[in-house]
């Protein structure tokens, strides 16, 4: 995946994330929403790790390519 595809994907679950809060602004999520919205938070975490991971990579003169999708549990307790 290259940055630009890791760029759309990210599109497209930041528009899927609203999408879910706009249908449930008045009621609030059920469960099973608020899993997908939980889920989708993860994915995109994933995602700009991945993206930030590249963009390092070709700043330090390395292959892009060689950038890896981290788990969960890394990318869910960095320090912000």
């Amino acid at each position: 995946m290259d940055d630009a595809e890791i760029v759309n994907r990210i599109d497209g679950l930041v528009a899927e994330e609203h999408r879910l809060e706009r249908e449930h602004a008045d009621e609030g999520l059920s469960s099973a929403d608020r899993d997908r919205l939980r889920a989708l938070e993860i994915q995109l975490d994933q995602c700009w790790d991945l993206l930030r991971q590249r963009r390092a990579r070709r700043h330090a003169g390395k292959d892009p390519a060689e950038a890896q999708v981290r788990d969960p549990e890394v990318v869910e307790h960095y320090q912000q």
